[in-house]
């Protein structure tokens, strides 16, 4: 905001009261009109109504809304290309070449268009393990990103610590600046770039929320490896008996959906890490699509957005009565909640859990073809986790069309890998042998024909296939061996009938259905192309038959 009348915010009073000893001037950010610090969720929300970034909706939640861009903006992603990393980073499609020189051009720019204005900062960690946990630093023009920043990730105890924060890295988000193409030798005017050796992440002309989360993730998905830590784009849960089961998974495959059991107590939903200790949570809170949520399919997501303290992205609400309608699609299908994760009844509260004895690799096959629930070897595993088949979901990201889109997203999270895709194979690899884990294929996408012919397989039935799954009740009954694949397909499962457990029967035409079958093996094998040369025998051979 740029309170050129120097008018007194709500906040204002407060708004040093918890300030780093280690300020803002660090980072080259000065003459600034006023930067409030770490302000906790009821002040934001009076910044947040008076600056109207957002709408207070039925029972508390905000809306906001992203303007142009209501997605991830993965063409405009960026990394400093300089000495001290650039022999270590998958430089390519997602990892795109910036100069030292051009970001600093950048930055010094930003930094004078931030002078006179007003800053939100909030200091945080993230990862939930101590030995792993790295400071961090948000900086926002918007209220409602700061809090979106503190519903994300971890916050310090105490004042103290507050004021003893020192961030090991920083987000700087100002949607209002743009870069200039002709200068930054970028698509846009929209830019986010990663700078490793400045520890420094800047963000321009978007206002998704997205964007400061998963830059983050992104530089745990650098940093972590290193150390030896499988950072992981997943939601993972625990049964009754301390049992962990990881979902690895895109937007719009029910990653999100699937972890939040009734049943299962929930360790995070997007983002983790395994080490030697287990999995652990990278943030605080979640981000959930919550377009056409059921409150019968999914009670305690769609709870969360009637709490006070959640932030609803783009969701239509109706300005008088204030009812939210998470129907309505006429902004964007990619509508969001942010909340924290304690508000989900039965979540961990220490974000940590033991080694996973169940890794679920899900899906959304908009062919029509593959089974619902397969089990993998761990050289298919690798080979299927390296492919990271799914069909992207309308609204997921900018530029995507009604219907979906097939795509290989690399270890299910391609835009924000930084390491070559082998490099977190190995990594994962040697966790499975080393924990002795069972890894499933989900799939939650069409069955009886392709999307348009077809229906999406009921979550009824996906939710029965887990259950049996992640109490080893699947490890006893009779498998078929997938004639394309050759992963093992369970022939009976309680709950499930036999049409879905065998997509072939399910279509009127089998010869149909394999064809189109072996069109979707063409695309593993031609995909998997720009992989062979880094990839072991073993998992070039677990890869679909051709013929």
């Amino acid at each position: 905001m740029n309170n050129l009348l120097d008018i007194r915010t709500p906040a204002q009073s407060e708004a040093q009261a918890l300030k780093s000893d280690y300020g803002i001037e660090n980072h080259g950010l000065s003459n600034v009109r006023m930067a409030y610090w770490n302000l906790p969720t009821e002040a934001l929300y009076e910044e947040i109504t008076f600056r109207r970034e957002a709408r207070i909706t039925q029972m508390g939640p905000i809306v906001a809304f992203t303007g142009k861009h209501t997605a991830r903006s993965a063409s405009d992603k960026f990394v400093v290309r300089e000495s001290t990393t650039e022999e270590k980073i998958w430089w390519g499609e997602y990892n795109r070449p910036f100069s030292t020189e051009k970001f600093n051009e950048l930055f010094g720019r930003l930094q004078g268009f931030l002078q006179g204005r007003d800053l939100f900062v909030q200091d945080c960690f993230a990862g939930a393990d101590q030995k792993y946990r790295m400071p961090i630093r948000i900086v926002t023009e918007l209220a409602w990103h700061a809090h979106f920043a503190r519903n994300m990730f971890l916050l310090p105890p105490t004042a103290d610590a507050y004021r003893r924060h020192v961030p090991e890295f920083t987000v700087v988000c100002v949607p209002s600046f743009k870069g200039v193409p002709q200068i930054d030798g970028t698509p846009s005017g929209t830019f986010i770039v990663l700078n490793f050796e400045q520890k420094l992440c800047i963000i321009g002309n978007t206002a998704y929320a997205g964007e400061i989360k998963k830059s983050v993730f992104t530089i745990l998905n650098y940093l972590l490896p290193l150390e030896g830590v499988m950072p992981m784009h997943c939601s993972a849960n625990m049964g009754t008996e301390g049992d962990v089961a990881v979902f690895f998974g895109l937007s719009g495959t029910g990653k999100t959906t699937l972890s939040a059991d009734p049943a299962r107590r929930l360790i995070g939903d997007d983002e983790h890490g395994w080490s030697d200790d287990g999995v652990f949570n990278f943030e605080a809170g979640c981000y959930a699509k919550v377009i056409q949520l059921s409150p019968t399919a999914e009670p305690q997501i769609y709870d969360c957005t009637r709490r006070f303290g959640t932030i609803l992205e783009n969701v239509v609400f109706d300005p008088v009565s204030r009812l939210i309608d998470l129907d309505d699609e006429s902004i964007t299908e990619n509508t969001r909640a942010s909340y924290p994760l304690g508000y989900i009844a039965n979540s961990v509260p220490e974000m940590l859990g033991g080694q996973p004895q169940n890794i679920i690799l899900l899906t959304c096959d908009a062919s029509g073809v593959m089974p619902p629930i397969a089990r993998l070897t761990p050289d298919q595993a690798l080979y299927q986790f390296m492919s990271g088949y799914t069909s992207k979901i309308a609204g997921t990201e900018v530029g995507l069309g009604k219907e979906p889109e097939m795509t290989f997203s690399t270890c299910f999270g391609a835009p924000f890998m930084v390491h070559h895709p082998s490099f977190y194979a190995d990594l994962l690899k040697r966790k499975i042998l080393r924990y002795g884990v069972h890894c499933w294929l989900v799939n939650t996408g069409w069955i009886g024909g392709p999307y348009g012919v077809g229906k999406r397989i009921s979550i009824r039935y996906t939710r029965a296939l887990l259950d049996a799954a992640l109490s080893g009740k699947l490890l006893t009954v009779k498998y078929a061996k997938d004639p394309v694949f050759g992963f093992a397909v369970p022939t009976t499962c309680e709950g499930v009938p036999e049409h879905v457990l065998n997509p072939a029967g399910s279509w009127p035409d089998p010869k149909a259905y394999m064809q189109r079958y072996r069109e979707l093996a063409s695309r593993f094998v031609e995909n998997f192309k720009k992989y062979e040369a880094q990839s072991p025998k073993e998992v070039l051979e677990a890869g679909p038959l051709r013929s």
